[in-house]
């Protein structure tokens, strides 16, 4: 079953630091799949930790313990409703200090339908509230079910769902997917997309 991301959002991030992380991330990406080109490179190595910095650049070609799929792999777990489709795309923060008055408007992001869109859970270090509300959603999208596959995703030559497969795995769960080439290869292989929302945990779920 692949969880839903319709649920109406609400403000999950209130940290001054995010706000400058994912603007600093999001201002190499086109507003929307298709529009400019992902940088290009060889891929690296694989590192034995996490990416900690350039987050928008080259991926390595695999990820110890998950498996790597490409568009059609993907395409064949979401028609067959196998995997849990995860989206790790960052998110822009509406900063505290924004003055009164400032129209502040959210980056439109489209992922594949039916994901869960876990903002911001993807840098190589995230703060204690992300942590657990990453850790809670896991939780909540999976039925508490560690085996369940969990497919991670983000964009082209992003590192995000990179990390995010990666603490999974540290966490336990066992059959963890890392699709690198992300909504990009999806919209690519001519696939639709839908407006995302972030996902919020189930009301009586504490992060």
């Amino acid at each position: 079953m692949i969880s839903g991301a319709s649920r109406a959002a609400r403000p999950i991030f209130g940290f001054a630091f995010l706000a400058g992380l994912a603007t600093c991330f999001l201002a190499g990406f086109p507003a929307a799949a298709g529009e400019g080109e992902a940088p290009r490179g060889a891929p690296p190595p694989e590192p034995a930790g996490y990416r900690m910095e350039d987050y928008r650049s080259p991926t390595p070609l695999t990820l110890k313990g998950a498996r790597v799929v490409g568009t059609p792999e993907a395409e064949a777990l979401w028609r067959d409703r196998r995997a849990v489709f995860i989206d790790t795309m960052p998110r822009d923060v509406k900063p505290a200090n924004l003055p009164a008055g400032t129209v502040w408007r959210d980056r439109p992001r489209d992922h594949v339908p039916g994901s869960a869109w876990l903002a911001n859970v993807g840098y190589g270090e995230t703060s204690p509230e992300i942590t657990g509300y990453f850790r809670s959603s896991l939780d909540a999208l999976s039925g508490g079910d560690k085996a369940r596959t969990l497919l991670f995703y983000c964009r082209a030559d992003c590192w995000m769902s990179w990390n995010a497969a990666k603490r999974a795995m540290e966490w336990g769960y066992s059959d963890v997917v890392w699709y690198p080439d992300g909504s990009d290869g999806w919209a690519e292989a001519g696939l639709s997309l839908e407006p995302a929302k972030p996902y919020e945990l189930p009301k009586n779920v504490a992060p």
